[in-house]
């Protein structure tokens, strides 16, 4: 059985995709949400579905390791990025080698680096003129959005979508797909 924490700072749209899909499953099973933001409804999702949670303060989270004794309680072994806002510390990168994927909101490696999340990717995709854009799945490592590409999903962009319209359909394959890999990658192994 693997173990998944959910690491999440927002509404957890693809965390909530992610909880249900893993319902009951055979080999995987969503055992923490982890989030930097106290208020953050990802964690009430968390609580009505029974899975624990934690809230990480910034700098314990850089400066200690203490989060690999949470993991151990829980028994985490691979770690799912769903909107988390934080750079992942070193100390997990090595630790978890291969075993954390991030989604993105954006064809990488365009679009992707420091700041670049949410409506900021859609705002500049739009300002681009491009014809397309999608969403990536990537092994994550000690720089945003740099990991190994594992998965790319793309979806036309009209002339007269909005950045807040290309977030719908870019949404909507982050909810069709990220499960489905993460599935894959886990099962491959079980």
């Amino acid at each position: 059985m693997h173990h998944i924490a959910i690491f999440a700072s927002g509404t957890g749209s693809n965390a909530k995709k992610i909880v249900e899909h893993f319902k009951d499953h055979k080999y995987v099973k969503v055992s923490l949400v982890v989030s930097n933001k106290e208020k953050a409804p990802v964690l009430e999702m968390a609580r009505s579905n029974n899975i624990p949670t934690l809230i990480i303060d910034r700098d314990r989270f850089y400066n200690s390791e203490d989060i690999l004794k949470d993991f151990s309680i829980y028994k985490v072994d691979f770690i799912v990025l769903a909107g988390f806002l934080l750079l992942i510390p070193g100390y997990l990168t090595q630790k978890f080698h291969n075993r954390i994927v991030n989604i993105h909101p954006a064809l990488l490696p365009k679009y992707g680096g420091k700041g670049m999340y949410g409506m900021n990717v859609h705002k500049a995709v739009k300002a681009a003129n491009e014809k397309e854009s999608g969403m990536t799945i990537h092994y994550v490592n000690e720089k945003y959005d740099e990991g190994e590409i594992l998965f790319q999903k793309s979806c036309k962009i009209m002339p007269e979508d909005s950045p807040e319209r290309i977030a719908q359909k870019v949404l909507q394959l982050e909810h069709q797909h990220y499960s489905k890999v993460i599935e894959k990658i886990l099962t491959k192994e079980a």
